[in-house]
Order: C-alpha cells, then structure tokens, then sequence
C-alpha cells in the first residue's frame, strides 16, 4: 500500500482564511487523501472522495465531533451536528419542521416584503454596505424573529453565532477569544431560553413542544438551539455577501442573469460553489478504509474540504471561473446524505428573493471597499461597500 502524502500546511493561519484556493489547488495535486501533520488530520481535498465521504455516515462518523480541537469535539458529542443515526435522524426530525419546503411557502410573502423594503431603500440611497445593511436584513429581521428567542439573546445571536464557528478549527488564539461567547450562548441556552420565556409558536419553543411529546429529551433542547442560530445567521449572510461580491466583479453575468431570471438558482449553486462559506469539517473513521488506494486507520480524523472539492478541476472544467451557466446543482457547500444542511430551503428562499429583487433594481454594482473575514469555521467578507448603476435611468451612487 503507497504511503499517504504528507503536507505541514496550516490551514489556519490569516493568510489561508483570507484565500486558501492555492493551498487547496496544492493539496489537490498531492492526492486524493493527504496528512496534515500540524493538526494530525487526514484531509481529503477532492471532489469525488468528499462526496462519497458524505454519502457514508457508518464508515465516517459525526458522532465523536465534526471539528479539529479534540476537547471542542469531545465537549459537543450528541448535538445535532455531532451525532449519528438514529439518534441524529430523530434530532433532525424536530429541528427541520419548521423548515420544510412547505413551511417556506408560508413565510415566503413575509422574505419578500422586507427584501423589497430593503433593496429599494438601499438601491435609492446608491451606496450601501452590503454584510451589515442588506445580507444580515433578512437573518436578523425575519428568521431571528421566527426561532423566537428572548430579545436580549435575539440582540447577540450574531455574535454568538461567529464565536461558536471560531472554535470549529485548532485550539488556537481566534478559539480561546471565542469561548467566553461561546459560554455565554451556552448559558442562554440552558437557563434563559427556556419554555415561558421563548415565544410559544416560535421555532426554539417547538423544540420543547417536541421534547413534550417524547420525540427528543429535555436535555437535548438547548444544545440543539445552536442549530437555529448558527446555520441561519452567518452562513446565509456569507453567502449573500459573496454573490454581490462576485456579480459586482463580473458585471457581465450581472447582466445574464437580470436578462433571464431562471438562472437564478443556478446562479445560487454556482456562486456557493465558487466561494463555499463553510469550507470545511471533519469525520472520524469507524474502520480501517481505503481512499484512493491509501489506506487509513480506524479511529483516525478525516477533514472534508468542501471549499477545495467544489474548485476541483476533475470534477468542474475551469472551476475558478464564475459562470451562472454552468449548473452545479451537484455542488457540496450544503454537504451530502445524512448531515446535509437542514436549512437548505430557507437559505435559498433568502438568496433567491434578494437576487431577484436587485436584479429588478439594479444594472450595475461597483465594489468600493471589502475586508474578508477571518473565522476558524467560516469564510467570506466581514465588510463589502459598494455603489450601483439603478436600473432604468443610469443614476449612479456617489463614490465619495
């Protein structure tokens, strides 16, 4: 059997949060499996071994964490995230409810009433900045309301929410400044979210209501809110960011997609593709396996690089090119199987009416200044501002 190909890479420093596509394009070239002697993981940066990575829970377990830090994954064991079936299954069960295609279709007038109350005041002003002014509209005024959390812990759920992604990675220096935040959410959860003080037909209150009924433990529910306020926050709001970003780069596909709104969701695929907000868990081995003709130890830690496998030049001709055209519904940032994101139709509901809301009001975005967010756990922008073109009359927001 060939020995696995060994890199010291660190995948966390600054550098690598900020772009890491070279030391992705690096790792792909090394093999489909690749030791990362820093962390001591076992990295697959490819498109078809991730894949089949997700597709089989039994041989690459969640349920001894999906993180790097092994007191982080030892501390999770049992949440939503870091579990198996059946157990997973029957969590998954209560926190999808309100989630569902159908419920969608419920809230859907609701995303679509505040995205053109946002857009239009936004598209009039000419120049906004597009994390804190227009993705996190959507997150913080239509979802935070319907999880129905206490205001005081509706007020922090951002903050919250980027601390408990800061200790997905190593126990570094961003994780330790993370865990009083972290603590604090924890604290929430357990003695203020609590039924009487959540509002009764919110989505956390459903979770006791469920709890009521048998269908999960008490002591599961507030482990469990960690899954209605990280999933719906940050990673949306990336994902929003990242695709005004990017239309504003390539003002071409702008137009192609403001010509044809059907390309909307392939936009949505291809935009997550490109730049994949959550670029990365991890699984544990329940036996010895074989990857790519390499061989790997049962109990050994496996990292799926999902931003690396979604610029996989095996699997996309030019994967670094951002074409809405292309149609990678087949794309792995909602992961695969039994893990893959339970909120996948609310973010889209979200990304979907903002799209189309812009493309009614605007010809052209001009990026003025970003930042990139530096995140154990996340990637993307943490400022963007730019000006736009409004449809229709050629005005322009000033860029002074």
């Amino acid at each position: 059997m060939p020995t696995i190909p060994v890199s010291d890479v660190d995948l966390y420093t600054d550098e690598a949060r900020t772009d890491p596509y070279a030391i992705y394009a690096e790792l792909r070239d090394l093999g489909p499996v690749v030791h990362l002697s820093r962390h001591d993981l076992y990295a697959l940066p490819r498109y078809d071994e991730v894949r089949a990575a997700l597709s089989d829970w039994r041989t690459f377990s969640s349920a001894r964490g999906v993180f790097v830090d092994p007191a982080m994954n030892a501390q999770l064991e049992g949440i939503t995230l870091c579990s198996d079936p059946p157990e997973h299954t029957a969590m998954r069960s209560v926190l999808g409810r309100p989630l569902r295609a159908d419920r969608m279709r419920e809230i859907t007038p609701r995303i679509e009433a505040e995205a053109e109350r946002v857009v239009t005041e936004l598209v009039e002003r000419g120049r906004f900045e597009v994390v804190t002014e227009l993705a996190e509209h959507l997150p913080m005024t239509v979802v935070s309301d319907l999880v129905g959390l206490p205001d005081h812990g509706r007020a922090k759920m951002l903050e919250w929410a980027e601390a408990i992604w800061d200790v997905q990675g190593p126990a570094d220096e961003r994780a330790a400044a993370a865990g009083p935040a972290v603590a604090e959410f924890l604290a929430f959860a357990e003695h203020d979210a609590v039924p009487g003080a959540l509002r009764p037909d919110g989505w956390a209150a459903h979770l006791y209501q469920a709890a009521d009924r048998g269908e999960i433990s008490h002591g599961q529910c507030p482990a469990m809110m960690l899954d209605y306020v990280t999933p719906s926050l940050d990673t949306t709001i990336l994902a929003i960011a990242n695709a005004v970003w990017q239309f504003a780069s390539h003002p071409q596909q702008w137009d192609l997609l403001r010509a044809d709104r059907s390309l909307i969701p392939h936009a949505i695929n291809e935009s997550l593709r490109r730049d994949t907000p959550v670029p990365q868990f991890s699984r544990v081995l329940t036996e010895d396996h074989e990857i790519g003709g390499f061989s790997l130890a049962a109990g050994s830690r496996v990292a799926l690089l999902y931003g690396s496998a979604n610029r996989d030049e095996r699997h996309y001709p030019d994967p670094d090119r951002f074409d809405i055209t292309r149609r990678p519904s087949d794309h792995l940032a909602f992961g695969r199987g039994e893990h893959v994101c339970v909120g996948i139709h609310l973010a889209r509901l979200e990304m979907g009416t903002l799209l189309e809301r812009l493309a009614d009001q605007v010809a052209r975005f001009d990026t003025v200044t970003s930042r990139p967010l530096i995140n154990n756990g996340l990637r993307g922008l943490a400022h963007l501002e730019v000006t736009v073109e409004r449809a229709g009359d050629g005005s322009r927001g000033s860029a002074a």
